[in-house]
C-alpha cells in the first residue's frame, strides 16, 4: 500500500490563483493544498491544453490558405511579419509546411527562424502551439532546431504574435530545395533527404485567380480543392442548389465529389481531367465563384431535388481535422 503524503498546509506560503507555476502531474501542487498538481490547479490547466479549437486560424490573415498549407499543400513557405516588429538577430521568419527531421522549428546559422506547419501538436490548440514554438525558435541560439514540448495552457496564440494586417501570401515549391540555403552544394546526404521528399510531393498549384484554391495531380487523375470561408451549412446549401442545377462542375470531364472538412472550414474538391492542368482551371474558378455568389445570397427554401443533391454532398465529407 503507498504511503500517504501529510497535508501540509501549514507553514507554506499561499500563492494566488494567478501566480501558480506548472509542476509534475504527481508533483504537491504549488499552492500549498497538500495535493498533486494534476488533482488541483493542474486539472484546469490541462483542460485548457487540451481542449479542441476548431478554427485554430480564425482571425489570423489568410485563414483558409493556413488550412490548406496545414493540409493539402505540401511544399510551401510564406514570409510572416510579426506583431512587435523582428527581435534584433533575426533578419526574417517564414511559415513553412514541414522541415527536415520533422523539426518543429529551426532557428539558421543567419538567425533566421522556419516556423513548421505540418507537425504533430500537444494540445487542442494549434495556433497555441505554434505561437509557443516561435516564441522559443526567436530566443533559440542560431544554427539549432527547436524541440517540441508541453505548451503553457496561458501562452500566446499567434493571433497575439503575428501583424493582423499584414499580407499572407503563399509560395508553392516543386520540392523541399528551401529547406537549405545552397541546395545544389549540400552535402550527399542532405541531398539524398531532399531527393526521398521531393519524390513524395505531390505536384501542386494554386490558383491566381480566385482565392485559396489549389490544384495537384495524382498519377490517375487531377483534383482542385479550394479551401472556402463560408458557413458550413450556407455553403451545403448553396453547392447543393448548383449541383440540382447541373452547375456545380468546372467544364467537361469534371464533377463537384465531395469535400473535407479542415480546422472548422470546408473544402470542396472536383476531379478533373488528366490533361487539365492548373491554367486551364483559372477561368472555370472564376466563372463557378461567380455562380456561387449568387447561390449564397439565396434564403429560398431548398427543393426536394436541392435536399437530395444536399444529403449526397453530406455523405461524401471527409474530416481531416
Amino acid at each position: 500500500m503507498a504511503k500517504k503524503h501529510p497535508q501540509t498546509k501549514a507553514g507554506k506560503q499561499q500563492l494566488k490563483d494567478g501566480e501558480i507555476p506548472v509542476a509534475g502531474a504527481r508533483e504537491p501542487c504549488p499552492c500549498g493544498s497538500g495535493r498533486r498538481y494534476k488533482a488541483c490547479h493542474g486539472r484546469a490547466a490541462a483542460q485548457a491544453v487540451t481542449e479542441l479549437v476548431h478554427r485554430p486560424f480564425e482571425g489570423l490573415a489568410g485563414e483558409c490558405d493556413w488550412v490548406a498549407l496545414r493540409e493539402l499543400v505540401p511544399a510551401a513557405t510564406v514570409a510572416l511579419t510579426l506583431k512587435d516588429g523582428l527581435p534584433e538577430g533575426v533578419p526574417s521568419v517564414t511559415l513553412a509546411t514541414v522541415l527536415p527531421m520533422a523539426w518543429p522549428a529551426l532557428r539558421r546559422d543567419d538567425g533566421s527562424v522556419l516556423l513548421a506547419l505540418q507537425n504533430d501538436t500537444p494540445s487542442g490548440d494549434l495556433s497555441r502551439d505554434l505561437a509557443d514554438t516561435l516564441r522559443r525558435a526567436l530566443d533559440a541560439e542560431p544554427g539549432s532546431p527547436v524541440a517540441a514540448q508541453r505548451v503553457p495552457a496561458d501562452g500566446p496564440r499567434l493571433q497575439n504574435m503575428l501583424a493582423p494586417d499584414a499580407a499572407f501570401e503563399p509560395v508553392i515549391h516543386p520540392g523541399f530545395e528551401f529547406w537549405v540555403p545552397d541546395a545544389e552544394n549540400a552535402t550527399p546526404e542532405v541531398s539524398a533527404s531532399l531527393e526521398r521528399a521531393n519524390e513524395a510531393a505531390i505536384p501542386t498549384t494554386r490558383l491566381a485567380g480566385v482565392d485559396s484554391a489549389y490544384w495537384c495531380e495524382t498519377p490517375e487523375k487531377n483534383h482542385l480543392r479550394w479551401v472556402m470561408p463560408h458557413a458550413e451549412e450556407r455553403l451545403l446549401d448553396a453547392l447543393a442548389r448548383l449541383h440540382a442545377a447541373g452547375t456545380s462542375s468546372l467544364g467537361e470531364g469534371t464533377r463537384l465529389v465531395g469535400s473535407f472538412r479542415a480546422h472548422g472550414l470546408m473544402v470542396p474538391v472536383w476531379d478533373l481531367p488528366s490533361a487539365m492542368g492548373a491554367e486551364e482551371c483559372e477561368k472555370p474558378a472564376a466563372e463557378f465563384a461567380e455562380r456561387l455568389t449568387a447561390a449564397l445570397a439565396s434564403d429560398a427554401p431548398l427543393t426536394a431535388e436541392e435536399r437530395r443533391a444536399r444529403g449526397g454532398l453530406t455523405n461524401r465529407q471527409v474530416t481531416l481535422s
